[in-house]
């Protein structure tokens, strides 16, 4: 499933963003938020998903304001893996009202005119959560949210947004997925 290809950017960016800074459980095994440079290092690789443009180390005070951004984005979907979409919904708008999200055309370093879904003079870390949570409105305003979930494997709560053709991806990795079969094996082999 493809949005087009800044919204399917800007998504698998804030599912990324999501991953990498919240804290919570990955693949059977705890996931520490991280801090310092790691976070920056975090926050700039899970960003780089929204474009093909190379994306500069983004700076310290930002990538602690995107981490917070990342919690707020996390509850949209965990909204939307429990059900709640009127809430996922609420709570999305909030996100876009406090981010300041608005569309705006612009073209810059050599690009043509695009969109962008900030307001021009926005600081970097509300430039990116209000692209970042436009991208989920658009996957909320689809009849396709429910591409949107939390991991099903035991022990992982890492998000995931599903973009394959048949929409049945409901693991965070194929690590999860590849845990989740071998248990079923291995239960369905002790029972024989």
């Amino acid at each position: 499933m493809d949005f087009d290809s800044h919204v399917s950017g800007t998504v698998l960016a804030a599912v990324a963003l999501v991953n990498a800074v919240t804290p919570g459980l990955r693949g059977g095994r705890t996931a520490e938020a991280p801090g310092g440079a790691d976070l920056v290092d975090a926050v700039t690789a899970a960003v780089q998903h929204a474009t093909t443009q190379p994306v500069p180390p983004v700076p310290a005070d930002d990538a602690e304001r995107l981490a917070g951004w990342a919690d707020r984005l996390r509850t949209v979907i965990e909204h939307v893996e429990g059900g709640r979409v009127d809430d996922a919904c609420t709570h999305l708008n909030s996100v876009l009202a406090d981010s300041h999200a608005m569309p705006a055309l612009s073209h810059h370093d050599g690009e043509p005119w695009h969109l962008h879904f900030h307001r021009p003079d926005a600081a970097e870390s509300d430039a990116w959560a209000a692209s970042l949570a436009t991208g989920l409105a658009v996957v909320l305003g689809n009849p396709t949210l429910d591409r949107l979930g939390v991991c099903r494997a035991e022990a992982c709560d890492r998000v995931y947004v599903d973009v394959s053709r048949n929409g049945t991806r409901r693991f965070c990795s194929t690590a999860c997925q590849n845990r989740v079969k071998a248990a079923a094996y291995r239960r369905r082999r002790t029972a024989s």
